[in-house]
């Protein structure tokens, strides 16, 4: 089920009943599955559906090879048993063929895996229950990352604010697992997405109390807060004011 493989210069082509995970771990390997090429280093994932023709071996460059763990994936009613919730999302994950990159989490289990006495039978079935478990939360292309639509993000948010908007719903439209949704948020606006939700609440209802005459209790529906006093707590926590004294700020502002 585990094993840990070198490979040399010599070109490997087959194909085989069962699904096989290939991890990197150390040096390159050259894969080609289904005739398309990509090439396999740490933090490197080679996804290889069962049937489908595949071909590797290391390049040139890498003179001492390539050492990588392999995972002989279980038939899916093993995986449907041993996974629960996780199962249905391996099973997408393992149906095409895929070059994929680990998070550095993922990559810690990979290495201590790599590490661990995998001739056992039961570390090996638990490492492998594991790993896919843990690969169920989504890895991203190897490819060029792109950025978040955030477009596409603000206008489902604009047109959702007086719902509660879940994560989820933003991670489907990016087309990432929540967690790697929350990452990506994080590294690339600096907020977690509910932060950058909350932002645009609170930015919509500043809009609505200096632009419109509307209660203040129908203003915090509308951009989503279950009260008033939660929408008068947020704002002071935004703005350092309620919501009367910003209107009357800004109405001030205005008259000068």
């Amino acid at each position: 089920m585990l094993s840990l493989r070198h490979y040399s210069h010599d070109q490997i082509a087959h194909s085989h009943e069962h699904v096989q995970l290939v991890f990197g771990l150390r040096g390159q390997l050259d894969f080609e599955i289904a005739g398309r090429g990509s090439r396999i280093g740490q933090q490197l994932l080679a996804v290889v559906p069962a049937t489908t023709h595949h071909a590797c071996g290391s390049p040139s460059g890498s003179p001492s090879g390539s050492h990588c763990l392999v995972v002989d994936v279980p038939p899916e009613a093993w995986l449907r048993e041993r996974l629960g919730q996780h199962a249905e999302p391996s099973l997408r994950l393992l149906e095409r063929p895929d070059t994929l990159r680990l998070s550095p989490a993922q990559q810690q289990l990979v290495n201590w895996l790599a590490a661990s006495p995998i001739n056992d039978p039961v570390i090996a079935e638990q490492g492998t229950t594991l790993l896919l478990a843990c690969l169920s939360g989504g890895c991203e292309p190897a490819g060029e990352r792109s950025p978040l639509p955030l477009a596409a993000i603000d206008a489902h948010i604009v047109r959702h604010l007086g719902h509660p908007l879940q994560v989820g719903d933003l991670a489907r439209l990016a087309g990432l697992s929540v967690a790697r949704l929350h990452a990506r948020f994080v590294a690339e606006t600096g907020l977690t997405p509910m932060e950058y939700v909350r932002q645009h609440r609170l930015r919509q209802g500043h809009a609505l109390l200096r632009d419109s005459r509307l209660p203040v209790g129908e203003i915090a529906a509308r951009v989503g807060y279950a009260s008033q006093s939660a929408f008068t707590a947020a704002l002071g926590r935004a703005f350092g004011c309620t919501p009367r004294e910003l209107r009357r700020e800004l109405r001030d502002k205005s008259h000068h």
